[in-house]
């Protein structure tokens, strides 16, 4: 279908418009615009093939003379089961699984079949495997990275032409890209070119290249740019694609070409399908302007568009106003259908995909989290370009952080996921509870290569520990210092590529200034122990005694509290006391000895006392021995109920997670 307001419009102009350069989106640039791409691509939905011709404008961003490029092809991932990709997943990821007996071939592919300088030579390339060499695992069927040898360098600040054409074959889906029936997402698709790292940026202490094989957990990295493509498919689909749409071709075959015009980002995917039913709403901008929103639902799901947008306007709201803003002028939300599950929650610049099923009551909110998440993901991820291989954390850990925070405030914090039948889950506690509630909390650190984890805990570590362990910074230094954080990170490193340090380094700038010499002249500490270590949090109040006043020994009323560290993560910690008087002591440790005991003279006796009792410590293990009472057991039901309430439902958590 066309985009019936524009039909007339575009019929009478289409012969010029179509051959004219796309109007700026930002007269400014905003970021370097390194590795710049024209691409013509075709759609044969009944192969279930791409052909392609890609223009690659590549600069040297370093003083180095480069003499190789670097390039991913990630569809080889899919293309048979000696890929690395497809050795470490088994042909699975997310809880979808590749349909081997499929009636269409299930497989992925791409090949370059013609590579050359533009105006100069033709080039060939090698398969390499950088990972596997580098593990001593070595997989020559792994053909998701080549190297390209240059006969003429590439010098300090010159830029490069290619001349590329490519064909595909798209996988199935199961794991984010590819076709299901007559439905398409085409992601990571072209031949793309890794980064070079110049000295100093992220970890590099000398130029190099970052461009790392396709692995089952990891998803990707990539320098920013201008895209220009023209997508054809057959005439009666939709299509709709990372930035702005320009014009419309229709020929007489029986397909259309849609041009699309994308700036400052970091890739470009796109759908097709003939069933998608098309919603368009805006977002107001506080500081003017607007955001055009794309809604792409299936019928079955119609009833559910509202949610979506109600969502996405929640989080263009919520990180307008407490991280920085949006600077793209749309966003494109993508409902795959059932049997495309394995597409959903996904991620790429100014284009988002989500998920649901049919009937799905209000009280489940799994449409509007997987919206919140993915369109989380335009700041980390796109906007701030850290390398999702090796510090996934960075971005879908600090994600989910925010996906917490706007998901509690705006539906609840504890309802925010869930709340139906009683039964209430927000979203931070439930990031929470993934963490503290594994086998072994302890069993690794979140820093490290993705896929070199430990075995089933790449979800836990990159994702919920991560937000919990920001939930616990924001506790220590407080909701205002912590925004201050992520603005000063935000601002300065969007349209950059940003790793641990350049995160820690602003905490260690903002705290001290803001809260003095509280914590110690840097916060290292910190992520020594929850980033770079695998310390466990947990403080317990042991006991609490009363001692009566004694005449003969001329002692006052004496009131002892001890409380205890039982993990070996140390932190500091608040204790509150409170006695019969009505009267409230708030008490502070450092946290660092195995055990506390304070003294009060009061003259009251204690009543209760409860260790952390503004939960900063987010990542205490165990909630239920951070409180005593010696309140009397003949006490009226209705003085426990709330403490009771509290602990049943702490306890439910554990054993729901042991079952």
């Amino acid at each position: 279908m066309i985009r019936s307001s524009l039909v007339l419009f575009f019929l009478a102009l289409v012969l010029t418009s179509y051959a004219q350069p796309p109007k700026p989106i930002f007269p400014v640039p905003l970021s370097p615009r390194l590795a710049n791409y024209q691409i013509d691509v075709t759609l044969d939905p009944a192969r279930k093939t791409l052909n392609g011709r890609e223009t690659l404008s590549w600069t040297n961003p370093s003083s180095d003379l480069i003499r190789e490029l670097r390039f991913h092809l990630y569809l080889n991932a899919f293309r048979n089961e000696k890929s690395t990709f497809m050795r470490e997943s088994g042909g699975q990821l997310r809880g979808d699984q590749m349909d081997r007996n499929a009636a269409v071939d299930p497989y992925g592919s791409i090949d370059i079949t013609s590579m050359k300088v533009r105006g100069g030579e033709t080039l060939a390339y090698q398969f390499i495997q950088p990972d596997d060499e580098a593990a001593g695992t070595l997989n020559k069927d792994d053909r998701t990275v080549i190297r390209v040898p240059l006969s003429q360098p590439v010098g300090p600040g010159q830029t490069i032409v290619l001349d590329i054409v490519f064909k595909a074959k798209l996988p199935k889906i199961f794991a984010r890209t590819g076709f299901s029936r007559d439905y398409f997402l085409v992601g990571q698709w072209f031949p793309k070119i890794g980064v070079y790292e110049p000295a100093g940026t992220r970890y590099a202490k000398t130029g190099q290249w970052n461009c790392h094989q396709f692995h089952a957990h990891s998803e990707f990295y990539a320098d920013y740019g201008v895209y220009d493509v023209n997508i054809t498919a057959p005439k009666a689909y939709w299509v709709s694609a990372t930035g702005l749409y320009q014009s419309e071709k229709i020929h007489s075959n029986g397909t259309k070409t849609l041009r699309y015009h994308a700036e400052d980002v970091v890739d470009f995917a796109w759908t097709a399908s003939p069933h998608f039913q098309v919603i368009e709403d805006t977002w107001k901008r506080p500081s003017g302007g607007a955001v055009a929103i794309e809604l792409l639902m299936q019928p079955e799901h119609l009833n559910q568009a509202q949610r979506h947008l109600d969502a996405a306007k929640a989080a263009l709201s919520y990180f307008d106003r407490y991280l920085g803003p949006y600077p793209f002028p749309n966003l494109t939300i993508v409902d795959p259908p059932l049997h495309a599950s394995g597409s959903g929650g996904m991620e790429y610049p100014t284009f988002i995909t989500a998920g649901t099923v049919w009937g799905l009551p209000e009280g489940i909110r799994a449409p509007e989290m997987v919206t919140v998440h993915e369109f989380g993901h335009q700041y980390f991820m796109q906007l701030l370009a850290s390398n999702e291989f090796e510090e996934a954390w960075l971005d879908e850990g600090f994600n989910q952080y925010y996906e917490g925070r706007i998901m509690d405030e705006t539906y609840g914090p504890r309802s925010a996921q869930v709340d139906l039948f009683g039964f209430r889950m927000g979203d931070l506690e439930s990031s929470r509870s993934s963490y503290v509630h594994q086998e072994n909390p302890a069993l690794g650190s979140s820093f490290g290569n993705t896929w070199q984890l430990p075995d089933g805990q790449y979800g836990v570590l990159t994702y919920t520990k991560t937000a919990t362990w920001l939930r616990t910074l924001e506790g220590l230094v407080g909701r205002p210092v912590m925004d201050e954080i992520m603005r000063t990170y935000f601002v300065r490193w969007r349209f950059r590529h940003p790793n641990a340090r350049s995160f820690i380094d602003i905490v260690n700038e903002v705290v001290p200034k803001r809260l003095g010499g509280k914590y110690g002249p840097d916060m290292n500490w910190f992520f020594d122990q929850v980033l770079y270590g695998d310390k466990v949090i947990d403080y317990a109040l042991a006991s609490i005694r009363n001692s009566p006043a004694s005449s003969q020994k001329g002692r006052r009323r004496q009131q002892r509290i001890t409380v205890q560290r039982q993990g070996d993560g140390q932190m500091p910690v608040d204790v509150r006391v409170h006695l019969d008087t009505g009267k409230e002591v708030l008490l502070f440790w450092d946290g660092k000895a195995r055990q506390r005991t304070f003294t009060l003279y009061e003259d009251a006796d204690i009543v209760w006392a409860t260790v952390d009792p503004k939960q900063k410590l987010y990542m205490d293990l165990n909630l239920n021995n951070n409180s005593l009472t010696l309140e009397p057991a003949s006490a009226p039901a209705a003085k426990f109920a709330a403490k009771f309430l509290f602990w049943v439902q702490n306890w439910m958590q554990w054993l729901a997670w042991l079952a």
